[in-house]
């Protein structure tokens, strides 16, 4: 359900940001570091949308890779630990069920 939320939540906003572009159709002047131009409000309003949706999107995408990396890591840990201690279980059931020497010695001793 919550995918279906965040779905309904970016198309209000693309919708909001296609209205506003379209009522901004007037041209302005665009300083960049090696001179100016003149664009559509337009083109400029919905360059710098889909510039910022795509900063989000590999900023994201970095933090995700790097979630997963976590959790491989984390899971391998998780897997060896159990075997740790799956082993260590077996070994005390062993040690318990196998009688040691001096346990043997003193059955056999006369009292």
């Amino acid at each position: 359900m919550r995918r279906e939320w965040s779905l309904i939540i970016v198309l209000l906003f693309a919708i909001i940001v296609a209205v506003f572009a379209v009522i901004n159709v007037d041209a302005v002047e665009v300083d960049y570091l090696f001179g100016t131009a003149q664009w559509p409000l337009v083109l400029v309003i919905l360059g710098s949308a889909l510039l910022g949706a795509l900063t989000v999107g590999f900023a994201g995408s970095v933090r995700f890779l790097s979630m997963k990396k976590e959790l491989r890591l984390l899971r391998r840990e998780n897997q060896q630990l159990n075997a740790d201690s799956k082993n260590r279980t077996e070994k005390e059931k062993t040690v318990k069920q196998e009688p040691t020497d001096q346990n043997k010695s003193v059955e056999n001793t006369p009292s």
